[in-house]
């Protein structure tokens, strides 16, 4: 089935339906998307990070589950098929890719279904709108990156910090200076770079296509992701996809403030789910390079606009007694785009 989660497309298979040797598993989904081509031509790929992305899904034997959910990026260039990171947006078409399959009963009005991520050994809970049973996907919601509304896909994340690096703060660090620069390297659900858009010679407002042409900063910016993946504990990130690097400037349009994001070597359209979670979590950090420019409501509940090339991306973060966050939310949207065969 091919569905749009959030602002992300891509493949969502049952895990039966895949070779469960893994190098068989890759080859099949590099050819299903017409990988490696820029163009994806010879396949179902966009030609674009964000819709060459598939999503394995299963029952689940954890009591604190209904579903097993991997996911897998699949590089447009390189024939790569990485697990190294996880994805928000595709996680807002598990629950109905599940009922629609019968892996879950579905209730009459709301579903809420408990989904273990297993590239971050985490567990996210999805709120299906589900009227006689039926997933229904249409509805007034909207959001920022994608034209029209639909049913919305509330998402609450179970303490996801540290998600791949051990800790919220993989140095134990709030600010660490990196090849001369001042970062924070941060994992509330993804791992990210957080920096100032003007300390890396740029407004933080540019067009994506701009910052896709420049070539030194994107120079730059990868020195700085290879330095900061050791320091993270993520080894040798050459060939991942992790960790993001997220340039912030002071807000334009009344959200918290402004990102542009590589994802990793290309600008994104808009923001991942969990490197919204993590650069909004970075801003509650006193002394981080978000924190001096964000706008910041008050309360222990706090909903912080993060804003991108596409709009705005609203996050929930919920504080406990000590000031941490204890819990992440956010809402998005799916639709079924087909349901077929591909050879």
């Amino acid at each position: 089935m091919w569905m749009r989660g959030g602002t992300s497309k891509g493949a969502y298979f049952l895990a039966d339906d895949l070779p469960r040797d893994k190098a068989a598993r890759d080859a099949l989904l590099l050819r299903i998307m017409g990988s490696p081509d820029p163009r994806q031509i010879d396949g179902m790929g966009g030609a674009n990070p964000l819709t060459s992305k598939v999503a394995v899904i299963s029952a689940s034997t954890r009591p604190d589950a209904d579903l097993d959910y991997l996911f897998l990026q699949v590089f447009v260039d390189k024939a790569l098929v990485s697990d190294a990171q996880n994805c928000g947006n595709i996680l807002a078409g598990v629950g109905a890719f599940a009922i629609e399959r019968g892996l879950v009963s579905a209730d009459d009005g709301i579903t809420d279904i408990r989904i273990f991520m297993r590239n971050t050994g985490q567990v996210a809970t999805a709120s299906i709108t589900t009227p006689n049973g039926i997933v229904r996907y249409d509805g007034d919601d909207s959001i920022d990156g994608v034209p029209g509304t639909a049913a919305p896909v509330p998402l609450v994340f179970d303490d996801i910090a540290g998600s791949m690096c051990g800790a919220l703060l993989p140095t134990g660090n709030a600010v660490d200076v990196v090849e001369h620069i001042e970062v924070t390297m941060i994992d509330n659900g993804m791992p990210i770079v957080v920096l100032r858009a003007e300390d890396m010679g740029i407004t933080g407002y540019e067009p994506p296509s701009e910052l896709d042409n420049d070539d030194a900063l994107k120079s730059r910016l990868e020195a700085l992701r290879l330095a900061c993946g050791h320091l993270m504990g993520l080894g040798d990130v050459r060939q991942k996809s992790v960790p993001k690097m997220t340039m912030v400037a002071p807000a334009q349009n009344g959200g918290a403030f402004m990102t542009r994001s590589f994802i990793p070597h290309k600008c994104h359209d808009t923001i991942g789910v969990f490197a919204a979670v993590s650069a909004a979590t970075a801003a509650l950090i006193a002394g981080s390079p978000v924190a001096g420019l964000a706008r910041l409501p008050d309360g222990d509940r706090k909903t912080l606009a993060v804003e991108h090339p596409g709009g705005a991306t609203g996050c929930v973060l919920e504080l406990d007694d000590a000031g941490n966050v204890a819990c992440a939310g956010m809402l998005r949207t799916t639709r079924k785009l087909f349901d077929g065969v591909i050879f």
